[in-house]
């Protein structure tokens, strides 16, 4: 064989390494590519089975709702639920507060300065003791408060429209559950709900009659 034909074959030999290289890239890539898609596939979007995500997306609502009507009030979303508590206990020292709302001391204090400004509430050193200070409401606080009734009342006739009263107070109760179980995962310290007020007793026995299953049954999510 002549010089000129190795030469070619050589040539030809090395177009095909570079081709076979080449190709061997492109289908490295695209099946990169199938994989990563095929990962993006397995993901499931968050709310199917998520009790979380489901849990978010129903207190942003609420909060949205509740926002919308407390601005006419000069109030913000979670504002409303100091007053509420205020308006309940007369008086309560910054500690109890935050215990109540299960909020870190400096955040409850933040909120009761923005609040004082406004003048719905006043801070009054405890008699006898100038180092406790008790937060209670104004009279322009006392009658937000009964505004926000109003409002609480409407969102929540929204948020249960459907549920009879066993599911209202089955419902309550889990959510009180998970509160629970975040403060303590959180270090969050917090007062217990009055359960003799709204008869949350009276469930559990019920449910104590029924059995796991059927209680189990009434707390099935949709």
């Amino acid at each position: 064989m002549s010089a000129t034909a190795n030469e070619a074959l050589a040539t030809t030999g090395k177009g095909a390494d570079k081709g076979s290289k080449a190709d061997q890239a492109k289908g490295a890539e695209k099946g990169a590519e199938k994989g990563a898609d095929k990962t993006v596939k397995r993901l499931r979007p968050p709310a199917a089975k998520s009790v979380g995500w489901a849990l978010v997306q129903a207190a942003r609502l609420h909060r949205a709702r509740v926002g919308d009507r407390l601005a006419a009030l000069d109030l913000f979303a979670g504002q409303e639920q100091v007053v509420q508590a205020l308006a309940a206990a007369g008086s309560m020292t910054m500690g109890d507060l935050a215990a109540t709302l299960r909020v870190r001391p400096p955040t409850a204090s933040k909120t009761i300065s923005r609040l004082a400004a406004l003048g719905f509430v006043e801070r009054r050193a405890e008699a006898g003791d100038g180092r406790i200070v008790r937060v209670r409401l104004t009279e322009t606080g006392m009658a937000k408060a009964a505004a926000i009734e109003r409002i609480w009342n409407e969102v929540e006739a929204e948020l249960l429209e459907g549920f009879d009263n066993k599911e209202r107070r089955r419902l309550r109760k889990l959510l009180r559950k998970v509160a629970r179980s975040l403060a303590e995962a959180a270090g969050v310290t917090g007062h217990e709900a009055d359960h003799e007020m709204d008869g949350e007793g009276d469930d559990d026995e019920a449910d104590a009659l029924l059995g796991p299953s059927a209680a189990d049954g009434v707390a099935t999510a949709p």
